[in-house]
């Protein structure tokens, strides 16, 4: 399946996606460092205003990507697909992430665990790829 970019979203295959994960922090500095070290995510572009505060970043993770900026945190949690989840759940304990679902065996056949950062966002990481 080739992947193409579409002018309303990136394309996948025959799908265009619309959808974006979203993570707001009010040190978005910090909140893009953990993310980096303890999930391994990479910046894709970096905006930030005249005084050089983030006003708006997108981190990848695979193929895809999470848009990060700054705001009051928490809200709905997000779920990103890894292929180590228990290596993945190791190295974002070590960076200090606070493990809120140790790794589960799920009846639908993905390993899971759920986790908050430091600012208090919820992310959730597994096997299951929908």
């Amino acid at each position: 399946m080739s992947k193409t970019l579409a002018r309303a979203g990136r394309r996948l295959g025959n799908m265009t996606r619309t959808v974006y994960a979203r993570a707001r922090y009010q040190d978005c500095e910090a909140g893009i460092d953990f993310l980096i070290r303890a999930f391994g995510f990479t910046v894709h572009e970096l905006s930030k205003d005249d005084r050089g505060a983030v006003e708006h970043a997108e981190l990848l993770v695979g193929d895809d990507l999470v848009m990060v900026g700054p705001g009051v945190t928490g809200g709905p949690g997000v779920y990103v697909a890894v292929d180590d989840v228990d290596a993945h759940h190791d190295r974002a304990r070590a960076a200090g992430a606070e493990i809120t679902m140790g790794l589960t065996d799920q009846p639908y056949g993905s390993r899971e665990y759920g986790c908050k950062d430091p600012q208090g966002n919820t992310w959730y990481f597994g096997t299951y790829r929908p």
